[in-house]
């Protein structure tokens, strides 16, 4: 729990005052950090880890998590409660790269980091599929979407995994990566907290709650994860796997729901594009919350997973 804190906590603070005074400094960042940053980091920890067998459990884990968040989105008295489709995305779509990751660093064994990458994998398929949807009637073509996907630091990560761990080299780069990896991740972390800065530059103050902001919440950092738990429990997985998924679906909204939010809004005209910005605020103050109330939810359901839970 004391690293949970001394890694998360910092890396987010030091992230925001950066993002508020330097406004155009996640820009700069982030195309180095996606482009070799986060590949390179995330072949030391799958060589770290191993390729394991239920690395594709985790995968489809992942895919339930999201599976039953929409059908329990489809219910009647959820859709009134939650009638905004992005509000809606964030209930099933977390921040499993720049944060999912640093907690299972922090909370769980070096076993556990390919389960996490697996669902992360999974959840960046389901978001940028999925994702412009539910977000935007005129969202792009396959085509379109299979690009992004294609172009995900998760995506070039794995497959550069796979190649270097058949050559003779794999155990040592591994050693020699490993450490740069956790600086990688950490600065990760850090742009999370750039991006909560923006957002916060960007809203406007309101003394109103918006519609539908505290079930979504509710839904995305304690159904979502419960479902994953009892999902699990029934299913039978290993400890260490459950943990990781668990951890993964109790991970705050992620920033790239906002993101296609207010892409969506592009082009439309005045009045639609004002519904769409009302939207885009609503989703900024669930990134917002979601993020900050994880820093609590997160170690309680560890606690948890690590306590009565502990098989």
């Amino acid at each position: 729990m004391l690293r949970f804190l001394l890694e998360l906590v910092p890396a987010l603070g030091i992230g925001l005052l950066l993002g508020l005074r330097f406004p155009g400094l996640p820009g700069r960042l982030a195309p180095p950090l996606m482009t070799w940053g986060i590949p390179i980091s995330l072949v030391a920890l799958l060589l770290r880890a191993g390729f394991q067998a239920n690395l594709l459990t985790a995968a489809l884990m992942a895919a339930a998590a999201s599976g039953l968040g929409l059908l329990l989105l489809r219910l009647p008295a959820l859709r009134r409660r939650i009638p905004n489709g992005s509000l809606q995305l964030g209930c099933i779509v977390g921040n499993t790269a720049y944060w999912g990751l640093p907690v299972g660093l922090a909370l769980l064994p070096a076993e556990a980091i390919g389960f996490t990458i697996a669902f992360d994998l999974m959840a960046t398929l389901i978001t940028w599929s999925l994702g412009p949807l539910l977000v935007d009637q005129r969202a792009g073509s396959l085509r379109q979407q299979l690009r992004v996907l294609a172009t995900s630091p998760a995506i070039r990560g794995l497959g550069l995994a796979m190649v270097v761990h058949q050559t003779p080299w794999s155990a040592t780069l591994a050693q020699w990566l490993w450490w740069p990896a956790r600086l990688v991740v950490l600065v990760a972390l850090a742009m999370v907290g750039m991006r909560l800065a923006l957002v916060l530059r960007r809203r406007h103050p309101s003394p109103e709650c918006p519609p539908g902001l505290g079930v979504a919440l509710a839904g995305k950092l304690l159904a979502l994860p419960l479902a994953m738990l009892l999902l699990a429990s029934l299913l039978g997985l290993p400890s260490l796997l459950r943990d990781a998924v668990v951890l993964q679906a109790a991970a705050p909204t992620a920033v790239s729901v906002l993101l296609l939010t207010e892409a969506a809004g592009v082009g439309l005209q005045e009045s639609a594009f004002a519904k769409q910005q009302g939207a885009a605020e609503a989703v900024a103050a669930l990134v917002l919350w979601s993020t900050a109330l994880a820093l609590v939810s997160v170690p309680l359901w560890w606690l948890l997973l690590r306590g009565p839970l502990r098989g």
